[in-house]
């Protein structure tokens, strides 16, 4: 008699997706209200834009996000939370205002940086730069 298989690999893959689901599920949502999620960018995406917000990004956000928003900057590994890869579509597909709003406001390991950038239209050319972050 031979013995059974426990496992056959479609059975394997869909228990591994399934894992996988539940490891994405588990980051800790981050609502964001209406009033932002509806706000469109008021900086033009051009070159000077882009420029400045990739300047204000070294200063403050390269350290976590790293230089190319990948989240593997030298500060990452010793956040309690992952800064994220602002490459990816599900990170790209959030609203400006979205964006605006996590700046500004911040949570857990991610400070608000209204303070520390007060002129909004600097967290704008952010969001401007942060977008040229696409793989």
């Amino acid at each position: 008699m031979k013995p059974t298989k426990i496992f056959s690999i479609p059975l394997f893959i869909a228990i591994a997706v399934f894992a996988t689901g539940f490891v994405y599920q588990d980051k800790k949502p981050w609502p964001v209200p209406d009033k932002f999620n509806k706000m469109t960018n008021p900086v033009a995406t051009n070159a000077d834009a882009i420029k400045d917000g990739k300047a204000i990004w070294a200063k403050h956000c390269q350290s976590c996000h790293g230089k190319n928003g990948l989240g593997d900057g030298p500060k990452a590994a010793q956040l309690k939370t992952e800064p994220g890869d602002f490459s990816l579509p599900v990170i790209q597909k959030q609203s400006d205002g979205a964006f605006f709003y996590k700046i500004s406001e911040g949570r857990d390991d991610m400070p608000s940086f209204k303070k520390k950038i007060p002129e909004q239209e600097e967290i704008w050319q952010v969001v401007t730069y942060l977008r040229t972050f696409k793989k």
